[in-house]
């Protein structure tokens, strides 16, 4: 029951722009806000404008946690350590993980959609990775792909159908790759599936699998399954398998180009 009023909220705030927590809290909050506008009228007698933020009280002060968040700052500590000359994304997120990354290094984003900002550390591309004549050979040797290949080949970005265009996108990104060069990937896990059009799940031994098949090798996993924490694996295979029959997980592997 708790799962199904997550989806609903999720389709009405994210699709239709009405949070239903959102608007439950606001309605809830509406007493106190007249209580404490009573209170602060009679110790403060000078004029004033209502602004009303009747949902804040429900806040925590900040969010350390979720998926995207642990993702971000996972690899993001990577690539510091690693100190790469030329690092290359892939369409994960600029308020997030690029914004991590540009913090302390130059890093450059491919997107299939245009990107009009400006922003100092953060050099924009506009490319198809599905598209082979777009791409350069051997052009970095730091690559990351963060929640992104999972939406390849599905139409929700602008990009062409393509049942195949996650498997083409992979394949392409190892071509921007130099030899040694690392590549960070994150991507849903679990039971194989489209979820059109938001995503897909990928079956991760199939993923390795492929990977492989295009020249790289899995050096390290760590994953984070269902509104849980980071947890870098000690034993990447037997976690990926055990991961195969699950029904979500974000999984993030870090591979290198032979």
């Amino acid at each position: 029951m708790v799962e199904i009023a997550r989806k609903i909220n999720w389709l009405m705030s994210a699709q239709f722009g009405f949070d239903v927590r959102c608007f439950v809290r606001s309605i809830l909050g509406i007493p106190r806000y007249i209580r404490d506008l009573y209170r602060f009228r009679i110790i403060y007698p000078e004029p004033v404008k209502l602004v009303p933020c009747l949902h804040d009280w429900h806040a925590e002060g900040g969010t350390a946690g979720g998926e995207y968040f642990f993702q971000d700052l996972f690899v993001a500590q990577q690539i510091f350590n690693a100190a790469p000359h030329k690092h290359v994304d892939i369409g994960s997120r600029i308020d997030g993980f690029a914004a991590h990354v540009a913090s302390f290094r130059e890093i450059e984003v491919f997107d299939i959609r245009p990107v009009h900002s400006t922003v100092s550390g953060i050099v924009f591309r506009q490319a198809d990775l599905m598209n082979d004549e777009s791409i350069p050979e051997n052009y970095c040797d730091s690559l990351s792909c963060l929640h992104a290949l999972e939406h390849f080949g599905l139409g929700r970005y602008g990009d062409p159908l393509d049942p195949q265009g996650h498997l083409r996108g992979l394949r392409n990104m190892v071509r921007l790759l130099k030899p040694r060069g690392l590549f960070y990937l994150s991507s849903p896990i679990g039971e194989e599936r489209v979820e059109f059009n938001a995503q897909r799940i990928l079956n991760p031994y199939e993923l390795v699998q492929f990977a492989e098949q295009n020249g790289l090798v899995l050096k390290d996993f760590a994953f984070v399954q269902l509104r849980g924490t980071l947890q870098q694996s000690t034993d990447p295979m037997a976690d990926i398998r055990a991961l195969e029959h699950t029904r979500y997980a974000l999984g993030i592997f870090t591979f290198e180009k032979q």
